[in-house]
């Protein structure tokens, strides 16, 4: 399955979308994470289903989309209804959500915000909003191995700190970002050219940085969503080698929705790029089913 790409201006903003076109197929809109876009469904798009037409938008701040100035925008109820929006503006009422990293928070908020027009719902390597209980284990967990995995956050949070030491070593931050434990596929090399490309683009350091300088207002949000259930049919699909979204994020999950099915898979975080065969072939089994 070939993506095009086009640019659609809506009420909230510019914003690159990448469509795999066969208007005949169920949508199911896939959202992108970070430091990527939505090039990371590219290697998985050959083995979905021709029944499921993709469409996969850049969020805000990131791959070809618009890069806004006003951080307030990078709350992730506020990506949301950027990618509500767009949706809308294609004239899609019910549509099938996957979402991975950030995008896994995006499309939790999608579905707390309009339920009834999200028939299925995946989340790959992102924490549950609601699950209060699991993330306080799993951000006790990393708080006692010293919290050295989260460094990346931290720099980020630094008023004016990644603006100042990303900006025109771009490549350097994303090969390091993207660095792979010996043995490990790990992500494809023509991807973390894209990914550096992108972030190349004039603000990027500055509104990549967003996407965790809002994490307080972030968290204030799943305080708010804590006890909620999700209450259509659901996936989480998990890549257990993941540092940062560790095995305790998964504790109690089960009481976070009215129905869902977890697997975990023997990958590192950007799974869909480390084996994109395998994890269509779970896309394709779930979201038919």
């Amino acid at each position: 399955m070939t993506m095009k790409t086009y640019k659609m201006t809506v009420n909230r903003g510019t914003f690159n979308v990448r469509d795999s076109g066969n208007n005949d197929g169920y949508p199911v809109v896939m959202i992108h994470g970070w430091p990527e876009s939505s090039y990371s469904w590219e290697l998985v798009s050959p083995f979905i289903s021709d029944k499921l037409r993709i469409i996969a938008p850049d969020l805000r701040g990131l791959g070809d989309s618009e890069r806004t100035l006003n951080q307030d925008l990078y709350q992730k109820r506020e990506l949301a209804r950027d990618m509500i929006e767009v949706i809308n503006a294609l004239g899609i009422q019910d549509f099938y959500l996957v979402g991975h990293d950030w995008g896994g928070n995006i499309v939790q908020e999608i579905a707390f915000a309009v339920p009834d027009r999200v028939k299925k719902l995946v989340i790959m390597n992102f924490p549950v909003l609601s699950n209060a209980a699991g993330n306080a284990e799993a951000q006790r967990v990393i708080r006692d191995k010293g919290s050295f995995v989260l460094m990346y956050q931290y720099f980020q949070q630094q008023k004016g700190l990644a603006e100042a030491m990303i900006k025109g070593n771009e490549e350097v931050w994303i090969r390091w970002l993207f660095r792979k434990p010996a043995g490990e596929a790990g992500v494809p090399e023509e991807s973390i050219k894209e990914f550096i490309r992108c972030y190349a683009i004039e603000q990027t350091p500055f509104t990549g940085a967003c996407y965790y300088r809002n994490m307080r207002n972030d968290m204030k949000r799943w305080q708010e969503l804590a006890g909620r259930k999700l209450p259509m049919p659901s996936f989480y699909l998990y890549g257990n080698k993941d540092v940062v979204i560790i095995p305790a994020y998964l504790n109690h999950i089960e009481d976070c929705f009215e129905n869902i099915q977890v697997v975990q898979l023997d990958l590192g975080h950007f799974l869909q790029e480390e084996n994109p065969d395998l994890v269509a072939e779970h896309l394709n089994n779930f979201l038919l089913s």
